[in-house]
């Protein structure tokens, strides 16, 4: 037992707590220098979710300042140190304003305003951005108190991320999308509560010395109302933690589910969505030739118990449950007037029709030689009537045969062409199958150089 508790023991090694108070002090303020560092590695940070690049991020995360005034409300709160835990929210209240202020300044004036994967990755927590934030919290709090820090604190800065939620929130305002700001401000919250927490448990377990006012008085009633911010603060973070387990045991349920009632079976599944928070939850799916009859879907709703699936409803195939007759239709890169033209669901013709109209280069992704098979709107509404009207199931593809890379169709419209960076994921053909479309007596009659020509002649 003596063994053990040596082996865990974290006295051994410990700073003086005078030099720990007084590091935490140093590094809560958001002044001069510190609010200068913080706003360059948020722009840092920006850019690295703009260009998609993983080493910008951890770079911008490495030294961002922002741990500071988390650790030190943990700090005073475990201290019942009213004053700084006061001094602490100002500076984290101030931080995270400059903070969203500069991403969204960067990405308001920014003209490439795509939702990369980095980006992507910050619009929600999960039960994992839980675990990390307070396990990073912990080794946060630990290395802060040793007389030796150590190589965990830089660790800890890139595992935490804080950043990167931040800046996407930054790029949910700047882009009107409401959804992104309201889920990367969640996550970031999220890891400020739970790195806070493991802070104030540390600082609890080594015992450092409570605040003494002089007033007995004082310190009983700042105690008490410490004692009920911590309660406050943790009830809501642990109900938290324990409703993201709960969706996160039940999406890996119903991905175990799907895989061994139909995948294993056979069964090409073509579309498939799920939804946690719908009442009761519902999995959606959708086969590419099987067909359920009524006994087949009672038995496949009745297996869901056996996977500890409980008030889920599964819907297959809408056509088959409420006996419509249905036909599933594919585009192929639509243009035509009406276009969107800046932000995240900006087209290519749209994008360069704008950038031609202001004088600006038109911007290709390297290599440029993605190939694309632009379809006009009109193409792509009478191919909808004739499958609307002749077509059953599935396999509807409206598309032209002409096929274009990107930097063709840039050429098409002329005037000076800028080469961008390389994408990960990026496209580089696609495959049309419009077979069962022409069988049915469609053709596609517009071309995409004709339609240019036309844009040409009335922006100029």
């Amino acid at each position: 037992m003596s063994f053990l508790k040596n082996l865990l023991n974290l006295y051994q090694g410990e700073e003086k707590k005078e030099k720990v108070i007084e590091d935490i002090l140093s590094n809560i303020s958001f002044r001069g220098a510190n609010l200068w560092i913080l706003a360059c590695a948020i722009l840092i940070a920006s850019i690295g979710l703009n260009v998609n690049s993983t080493a910008v991020i951890i770079g911008a995360m490495l030294i961002s300042p922002l741990m500071g005034p988390i650790v030190g409300a943990g700090f005073a709160l475990a201290t019942y140190d009213f004053d700084l835990f006061k001094k602490t929210g100002r500076s984290l209240l101030i931080a995270t304003i400059v903070s969203l202020l500069v991403s969204f300044i960067y990405f308001y004036i920014s003209p490439f305003k795509d939702a990369q994967s980095e980006l992507l990755a910050r619009t929600s927590p999960t039960i994992y951005d839980v675990l990390i934030a307070f396990f990073g919290g912990v080794v946060g709090a630990i290395s802060l108190t040793r007389q030796e820090k150590g190589n965990p604190i830089p660790g800890v800065a890139i595992a935490t991320a804080l950043m990167p939620p931040l800046c996407t929130a930054g790029f949910g305002l700047a882009t009107g999308n409401l959804s992104y700001f309201l889920g990367a401000f969640y996550l970031y919250s999220i890891n400020c509560f739970f790195i806070g927490i493991a802070t104030f448990l540390i600082i609890k377990y080594l015992k450092y010395t409570p605040k003494n006012t002089g007033n007995e008085k004082l310190n009983q009633r700042l105690r008490y109302v410490i004692t009920s911010l911590v309660i406050l603060i943790t009830t809501p973070s642990l109900y938290l933690a324990y409703t993201l387990f709960q969706e996160k045991r039940f999406h890996e349920n119903v991905a175990h589910y799907i895989t061994t009632e139909f995948e294993n079976n056979g069964y090409t599944i073509i579309y498939k969505r799920i939804r946690y928070n719908a009442s009761p939850k519902t999995i959606e799916l959708a086969f590419l030739d099987k067909k359920f009859s009524e006994e087949e879907e009672k038995s496949v709703q009745n297996n869901l118990k056996n996977f500890n699936i409980s008030n889920t409803e599964l819907i297959i195939n809408y056509g088959n449950w409420y006996n419509l007759d249905y036909a599933i239709v594919y585009f192929y890169n639509v243009y035509g007037k009406g276009e969107i033209s800046t932000g995240k669901y900006a087209t290519l013709i749209a994008l360069f029709t704008e950038q031609m109209k202001k004088g600006e280069p038109l911007t290709v992704v390297s290599p440029g030689t993605q190939q694309r098979n632009f379809t006009h709107i009109d193409d792509i509404v009478s191919g909808l009537l004739i499958v609307g009207e002749k077509g059953s199931g599935d396999g509807y593809g409206i598309g032209s045969p002409e096929t274009y890379t990107v930097l063709q169709i840039a050429q098409f419209f002329g005037g000076e062409i800028q080469m961008l960076p390389e994408r990960k994921g990026n496209r580089m053909t696609a495959e049309v199958v419009t077979q069962k479309t022409e069988a049915l007596g469609w053709k596609a009659t517009r071309h995409i150089k004709d339609f240019i020509e036309e844009m040409k002649k009335y922006t100029l």
